[in-house]
């Protein structure tokens, strides 16, 4: 069965927690900073270009935005961290949501941290490594815009993102490298999710 024939359907965007569908099935959820490119990783993943609405503007995903695939799991578009812009309130907010949705969503199986490999490490993003990391939240990361124009830099990035991930971290978490632009890694994402999705994802 090719990718293309995965049966995706948008369930809706959900502002707060309660509103969540119930939690009857896996979840697998995406979250980064804003502009880290959650929504092209999610099209790319399923094949589908216009699944997930992507933006240049920072910040566009503001919602829990639910997609189920194969009447088996959910995937989760979350919202961006670290943008400036947004006030005070609003990114407190964000911060006391995400804390309870990581800590209590039961049907959570899998978080993937998206961490742009073209930048240096950012200590949000080790933040929330370490927050997932001490609560036992099973988590991976994807170094995302892995472009092969910039390779050498991307490396030097990624390699300095995993010498601080060490020093707390015992036993790292899985990471891999991808591209929605160039197309990498879409192979070995979906070898990694088919091993805690049975093989619910083609």
């Amino acid at each position: 069965m090719r990718s293309s024939e995965n049966k995706i359907k948008f369930i809706g965007s959900f502002e707060t927690l309660a509103q969540l569908p119930a939690a009857n099935i896996d979840e697998i959820c995406f979250i980064g900073r804003s502009n880290v490119g959650k929504s092209s990783l999610i099209n790319f993943l399923t094949s589908k270009p216009s699944l997930a609405k992507v933006s240049s503007k920072p910040g566009k995903t503001i919602t829990f935005n639910y997609f189920e695939v194969n009447q088996a799991f959910y995937l989760v578009d979350l919202p961006g961290y670290g943008y400036a812009i947004r006030s005070k309130t609003m990114r407190n907010r964000w911060g006391e949501q995400m804390n309870s949705y990581f800590l209590k969503r039961e049907n959570l199986v899998n978080v993937f941290l998206l961490i742009d490999a073209r930048i240096p490490p950012q200590k949000l993003d080790l933040d929330l490594a370490c927050f997932l990391g001490e609560h036992s939240i099973p988590f991976s990361i994807l170094f995302t815009k892995c472009d092969k124009r910039e390779a050498k830099k991307n490396k030097k990035n990624i390699h300095a993102f995993q010498l601080m991930l060490s020093e707390f971290f015992e036993n790292k978490p899985m990471m891999l490298e991808v591209s929605a632009e160039d197309k990498i890694g879409r192979e070995d994402l979906v070898i990694f999710l088919n091993s805690f999705l049975k093989g619910n994802f083609q």
